[in-house]
């Protein structure tokens, strides 16, 4: 039987709390959404002035982070590049930069999707979130 790591609320909210002091340090108006390894939500926080959409697309990055166990940009690349067809995998629809995984020892431990500026502000701060927390 193998150990899983997993995010405990603690460290959720210390991912949250490093995200909303990257995007207010730089007066960006976005929504951090917080998920785990299989993409269920955790945290969902909107900050002020924030578009209404990036409610939707910060969870939807997010859980493609978290499922494919890299950033979302991967897959904006892939469909960047021609391989329009990826369009159709099935539950991913986050494919915009600004979705990181969570790694530790090789395992993911869920994702940090943002969503409201540039989408390499977006990764920007989900970067600094995640690194709050040593990783």
């Amino acid at each position: 039987m193998k150990n899983k790591f997993s995010l405990e609320m603690s460290e959720i909210k210390a991912i949250a709390a490093a995200a909303e002091a990257e995007a207010l340090a730089n007066h960006w108006a976005v929504t951090i959404a917080i998920v785990d390894d299989g993409g269920h939500l955790l945290w969902l926080q909107r900050l002020d002035d924030a578009p209404a959409i990036s409610a939707h697309i910060a969870p939807a990055k997010a859980n493609t982070a978290a499922l494919g166990r890299r950033e979302s940009k991967v897959y904006e690349d892939v469909v960047n590049g021609g391989r329009v067809s990826f369009l159709s995998a099935p539950d991913i629809k986050g494919l915009l930069e600004g979705g990181v995984p969570i790694m530790k020892d090789g395992q993911c431990l869920g994702a940090v999707g943002v969503s409201g500026v540039k989408s390499s502000e977006d990764a920007q701060i989900a970067k600094a979130g995640i690194a709050a927390i040593g990783l």
